[in-house]
């Protein structure tokens, strides 16, 4: 039972709480870096760190921060670790791809998926549900990143990694423009709420047929 309640905790933040196409949060940034697989990993594996870190570190502390003052008190704790993920990357990524990511490995502090889960879950929460909690969501929004990157990669620059995928092909270069990452994503959301009200139908037959 404990370990299909923590298989649970993880995989709902890929699924069932997926902070892109279920929440619809961090909308920003994945706009902003997703024209090319590699910004959306980079990415996705910055907001996963610190996500995992500070929700360990917030449910252990949880019990001595003052809920009056608990908001300042997670940017701090969520700040630390920002600027630990902003300083490896500088040291060991190359500098193009830290280049095109920006501002927004900092904006990571203020990123609303961190800061939804630091207030509704670790603060209320045990140390190892709340590390399984940022490990699930992270990767939810890594996997989301990574479709958002893919289709604007293929179909805008005719790469995948920045390797061609045709010699042929003509790439549509409006897809990793802005207009691009917002038809990318508004086609993805579509999909995902019609497979969400298709399961909902399905489901509602069932009960009638048992009825």
């Amino acid at each position: 039972m404990a370990e299909q309640s923590s298989l649970k905790e993880f995989t709902k933040g890929i699924f069932e709480y997926n902070p892109m196409f279920v929440l619809v949060l961090g909308i920003c940034p994945s706009l902003a870096v997703t024209t090319s697989m590699k910004n959306g990993l980079a990415m996705g594996g910055a907001a996963t760190f610190v996500l995992v870190c500070s929700n360990f570190i917030i449910s252990i502390v949880r019990s001595y921060i003052p809920r009056e003052i608990r908001i300042p008190c997670f940017i701090v704790v969520i700040a630390a670790f920002v600027t630990m993920v902003e300083l490896l990357m500088k040291a060991y990524l190359p500098p193009e791809l830290n280049a095109s990511l920006g501002i927004f490995i900092p904006l990571i502090v203020v990123n609303c998926i961190i800061m939804y889960r630091a207030e509704s879950f670790a603060y209320k929460n045990k140390p190892f549900a709340s590390v399984l909690d940022g490990a699930g969501l992270g990767l939810g929004w890594t996997l989301s990143l990574c479709l958002i990157s893919s289709i604007r990669e293929i179909v805008g620059s005719g790469t995948l990694f920045g390797l061609k995928v045709s010699e042929s092909y003509q790439p549509a270069s409006v897809m990793i423009m802005a207009p691009g990452a917002f038809i990318v994503l508004g086609l993805l959301l579509g999909f995902f709420n019609w497979r969400k009200l298709r399961r909902s139908e399905k489901s509602m037959k069932a009960v009638m047929k048992d009825d």
